[in-house]
């Protein structure tokens, strides 16, 4: 692209869109939802990002069911911002219920979520496996997630520092009382799970691991 491009395209605040990393593929074209299913209409792509919008929810997922992999995606987050990644998701319910897990996005240095269990902190595996605090960059700054999800062990990199790395096997205790239906599932979809905010997601690239 040339550079007056590259600075005009800038300028409109549109995330130029990355080349994936080695061995991994792009699974979002930064124009339309090719490729993709669930909720779509609870989401919109603006400004080259999948956003979801104000008020609305559910999951949206790529609709290509994975093993073992690992993903990597961009996220922002607004004030008291809600989100999370759908890990071998079913195609329907919800991921934390249904799927293996979901990995929660979330401003958990909003007052709101002051007195949360430390399981449902950013970062998290929801509800299963606390993650490290304190490596979300400030509200409104684009932060970098990276999941593995290889047989029942997960491990969650956020910005560069590993923030979880943990095996569901070994979870004895569910804040839900009982563990997801799809604990230890071999396989499902990746994708978003929604709750209201506007959360904002760009590059998202998968690596399966074979």
């Amino acid at each position: 692209m040339a550079g007056w491009m590259m600075a005009a395209w800038l300028a409109a605040g549109v995330a130029a869109a990355q080349t994936p990393p080695a061995g991994f593929e792009n699974l979002f074209n930064g124009k339309d939802f090719s490729g993709w299913a669930g909720d779509i209409a609870n989401y919109e792509v603006k400004d080259g990002s999948i956003v979801c919008r104000k008020g609305k929810g559910g999951v949206i997922f790529f609709n290509r069911q994975v093993a073992d992999f690992v993903a990597r995606v961009d996220y922002k987050l607004p004030p008291a911002g809600n989100n999370g990644l759908a890990i071998r998701y079913p195609g329907k319910g919800t991921a934390s219920v249904d799927g293996m897990c979901e990995i929660q996005i979330l401003d958990d240095d909003h007052p709101k979520y002051a007195k949360l269990d430390p399981r449902q902190f950013n970062g998290s595996s929801y509800g299963l496996i606390a993650a490290k605090r304190g490596f979300h960059k400030p509200v409104g700054e684009w932060n970098t997630m990276e999941v593995t999800a290889k047989g029942t062990t997960l491990k969650v990199s956020l910005n560069g520092t590993m923030i979880l790395d943990g095996d569901v096997r070994g979870v004895k205790s569910f804040m839900r009382k009982e563990a997801p239906k799809g604990l230890f599932s071999p396989k499902g979809y990746f994708g978003f799970c929604g709750h209201t905010d506007p959360v904002e997601f760009r590059n998202v690239f998968l690596k399966e691991i074979r």
